[in-house]
């Protein structure tokens, strides 16, 4: 059976008027965060919109989520416009946009839910059941948190309460912006398979934005690489991954010397087409991306480069492409 499209966005346009403060004068500045974007999310799949801060995921999710009014293009959710059918567009999602925002502190949880449940409709044993359900879902009755007040809640308790406000109504689609942002592992597991429970076995539309690309790889059926306000490759993880299959990963783990940065390391790699280097334990973890016929050939010119440097070598590992050296091939991005 072929899965439905739930939300389509097409050829969605959006553009900000903010302002530049130079010194004691503000100049107007026009800020393009969408230029044409397109995709579709089907049922019983978690759709992902991979970007670094500022790429347009958010004014993505807002634009299906009737939040903003986009300047071009369109976008559907159910069949229903986003613009002209926005009520009956409401009617068909579950929104969170910030783990934190919209819940009342003096309120435990249970009270929370209860009262948004009556805001979307639902009384009485309909409404305790649907709470009851929700609160066992994203485990805050294991926790034993489900009548404590909301102001005593820790960041995952907040996320896993936004999650169960999200699905008061069982939509069909739900709209997560960055719903991971900041838990402990635990937390985030649990909310990544309840995610992946609600797409793949109950048939939900899921749309998560994230700039975590391990999360991405592990949670998401297809993904949607979004770059200064362009989509600029839209795959499944392993379909993507095979753009780059004439490429291997040389990670090199390296002790900096404290007069040496990091960038600076960077820099001494910069013939080679995508590096990434990022902190790891007492180190940093050099990754390059090169032809496996090179293989040998740059080890040795990376790790002369690096010894001149002063850089004490620890480890050097050959290792399948992740999708965080997709991204960096794609958009031309280097991680520091």
């Amino acid at each position: 059976m072929t899965a439905e499209a739930l939300v389509k966005v097409e050829g969605v346009k959006k553009k900000y008027e903010t302002y530049l403060r130079k010194g004691l004068k503000r100049e107007k500045r026009v800020v393009e965060a969408l230029k044409g974007i397109s995709f579709k999310v089907y049922s019983g799949e978690v759709f992902g919109l991979l970007g670094p801060n500022g790429a347009g995921k958010t004014t993505t999710v807002k634009v299906i989520s009737t939040l903003l009014i986009p300047d071009e293009g369109r976008a559907e959710v159910m069949g229903y416009d986003t613009v002209k059918e926005a009520v009956k567009v409401r009617q068909n999602i579950g929104v969170s946009l910030s783990v934190e925002r919209g819940f009342f502190w003096k309120l435990t949880g249970r009270e929370n839910l209860t009262y948004f449940g009556m805001l979307y409709g639902l009384d009485g044993e309909r409404l305790r059941e649907r709470v009851n359900e929700l609160l066992e879902l994203v485990g805050l009755s294991e926790m034993d948190a489900a009548d404590k007040l909301y102001e005593e809640y820790s960041l995952g308790m907040k996320a896993r309460l936004s999650l169960a406000r999200a699905l008061i109504t069982d939509p069909p689609v739900i709209i997560l912006d960055e719903p991971t942002l900041g838990l402990d592992p635990p937390s985030a597991r649990r909310l990544r398979e309840i995610l992946v429970d609600l797409a793949h076995n109950q048939g939900k539309a899921v749309i998560v934005t994230t700039h975590n690309m391990f999360e991405a790889e592990i949670m998401c059926d297809r993904v949607a690489i979004i770059n200064e306000g362009r989509i600029v490759a839209l795959d499944t993880v392993p379909g993507l991954k095979s753009r780059v299959a004439d490429s291997i990963t040389l990670e090199i783990l390296a002790r900096v010397p404290a007069n040496v940065s990091v960038e600076e390391l960077v820099n001494e790699l910069n013939g080679y087409e995508a590096i990434t280097a990022k902190p790891e334990g007492e180190g940093v973890s050099i990754k390059i991306m090169i032809r496996p016929q090179e293989k040998e050939a740059v080890t040795a010119e990376a790790l002369k480069a690096l010894h001149s440097r002063g850089v004490d070598v620890r480890r050097v590992e050959v290792k399948e492409p992740t999708l965080e050296e997709v991204f960096v091939k794609l958009t031309g991005r280097r991680g520091f």
